[in-house]
């Protein structure tokens, strides 16, 4: 399962460009709305980031190295949910494009 995550964390940086521009600002007090590339990969970095943290906190546990069996226990869960929130995610945009190109026009 990691070595996927991390695969497809990598490769992310192509689907930036397609969410086209980001909306330039209307006024000085007004922002930009963030392209949906962007979110998504910063979603993936931090299901990655939370990933490599538990497998930290793990291997700290393993070693002796001073982390708490709650400590790694915690990272797990938080990595184990953040990953199971993006394949929900991922699912319904999967399921959301085959709805899109089984319409008829």
């Amino acid at each position: 399962m990691q070595a996927g995550l991390i695969s497809m964390g990598a490769g992310m940086p192509a689907f930036s460009g397609l969410s086209g521009s980001s909306a330039a600002a209307g006024s000085a007090g007004s922002q930009a709305a963030a392209p949906f590339g962007d979110l998504l990969t910063d979603a993936v970095s931090q299901v990655n980031q939370l990933e490599n943290q538990a497998h930290a906190a793990v291997y700290g546990l393993v070693t002796g190295s001073g982390v708490d069996v709650h400590q790694a226990m915690i990272a797990t869960e938080k990595a184990s949910m953040a990953f199971e929130l993006a394949l929900a995610v991922r699912n319904k945009a999967v399921q959301a494009y085959q709805q899109v190109m089984g319409m008829q026009f």
